[in-house]
């Protein structure tokens, strides 16, 4: 398996201080009471991980989320990928014709509005996503070994409420 991307601080770890001496870890007690601060730091792992696994792919979290998205849900809109990943529609554009420039995804007119055009992941596109998609639920698995199964289903329904 890959190394472990975890700091003796990140995994909360205190290293040893000789008698009457500040400890290397700072009182980081009031920011662990805190939803934002417990987010970011997991994420910070799972980010790291995600870097790591993805690097092969060439894809980063949005790149990865947006062909996940249309391996889904083929033909859907910018409008639409906008409003599930919660991006504006300029640094969409940017990201589609990066992605469309890698031969992963093409547009084709929209079947019911004929403003719009659908988005549609190439076989390549599709290759690398189911690939991808594979290495991210082992990532996902492995920076979460911690928590039971259980325990991580709870955090995801919980970490939800919040934003769904």
């Amino acid at each position: 398996m890959a190394s472990n991307p975890k700091s003796a601080f990140a995994k909360g770890e205190q290293a040893a201080a000789p008698q009457g001496s500040k400890p290397d870890r700072l009182d980081a007690r009031m920011l662990e009471t805190l939803v934002g601060y417990n987010a970011r730091r997991a994420w910070l792992i799972v980010s790291a991980f995600f870097a790591e696994r993805m690097a092969p792919y060439g894809l980063k979290q949005i790149d990865f989320s947006v062909l996940s998205l249309l391996a889904h849900n083929p033909g859907a809109t910018s409008r639409q990928l906008c409003n599930a990943l919660d991006i504006l529609p300029p640094n969409l554009v940017s990201l589609v014709a990066t992605l469309d420039s890698r031969g992963l995804i093409e547009r084709r007119p929209h079947p019911h509005d004929g403003r719009a055009v659908g988005l549609h992941l190439t076989a390549a596109g599709e290759t690398l996503i189911r690939e991808a998609e594979q290495t991210v639920i082992q990532l996902e698995a492995d920076a979460s070994a911690k928590l039971t199964a259980r325990e991580r289903e709870t955090l995801i329904r919980l970490l939800q409420k919040i934003y769904l």
